[in-house]
């Protein structure tokens, strides 16, 4: 049940969405996100979760997957991340549109273009895998395929992190577009967005339908919802 106060899930249309649109304003757009990350709790939550995974960790290097990556500012972050803890994590992308990848891509950070629900890597190929604010774009069978393929790609961790949804968060970032200069597009894909999020109870049971895991799911500032689990199936 939705809580009190709480809108119901919406599909919405994103702007994004659509493989026409101009790729100089995908990009324009997907760096509005990474501000967005950095100012309300998107980066946060994810690094919260990975700094977790990463203090459990014996070996000094590993890799690190991301998902719908976007510009890669969450993966850059958790390079740093690891580094402070004498981790060297060698981080890399995926992204579906061509111009993402491309804008991604630098400093030795590789981004593959492929569709999340058919990842190019073998199984349990990447130690940690990340995915930001991508579930939401998917519905039914497809959100299914994207967990599934999360899951069969880690060897450690699948970390998912998503928008909690609420009036107040869609009212907040419909509020902060306009001092922060966003485009038109990134305004009205961000309210959408948390339409479209979830809530706790929700992520929880989809991740159990989709990979037969409890994760452990939580609610982290920003409005952010995290669900991580292991693929073997323990805690760690």
């Amino acid at each position: 049940m939705t809580a009190p106060f709480t809108p119901r899930r919406r599909r919405g249309v994103e702007l994004l969405d659509d493989p026409a649109l101009d790729p100089a304003v995908r990009v324009r757009s997907l760096a509005d996100v990474a501000r967005a990350n950095a100012l309300f709790g998107g980066t946060r939550a994810v690094l919260t979760e990975l700094d977790l995974a990463l203090g459990t960790l014996d070996a000094r290097e590993a890799t690190l997957l991301d998902v719908g990556t976007g510009l890669g500012d969450i993966p850059r972050h958790a390079v740093l991340l690891a580094a402070r803890r004498g981790i060297t994590l060698r981080a890399s992308g995926v992204e579906i549109a061509e111009s993402l990848a491309r804008a991604a891509r630098g400093d030795g950070f590789a981004v593959a273009c492929a569709d999340a629900r058919a990842l190019p890597f073998a199984d349990g190929s990447v130690d940690f895998v990340t995915c930001s604010q991508l579930l939401h774009h998917f519905e039914g069978r497809d959100a299914l395929a994207l967990l599934r393929e999360l899951q069969r790609v880690a060897r450690r961790r699948v970390i998912v992190s998503e928008l909690r949804r609420s009036w107040a968060a869609a009212a907040g970032i419909w509020l902060a577009s306009f001092p922060l200069r966003f485009h038109p597009h990134s305004r009205h894909d961000g309210v959408v967005s948390v339409l479209r999020g979830f809530r706790r109870g929700e992520l929880r049971a989809l991740v159990r339908e989709a990979v037969a895991r409890d994760a452990e799911v939580r609610d982290r500032l920003g409005f952010r919802t995290t669900a991580a689990w292991s693929p073997n199936g323990a805690v760690s």
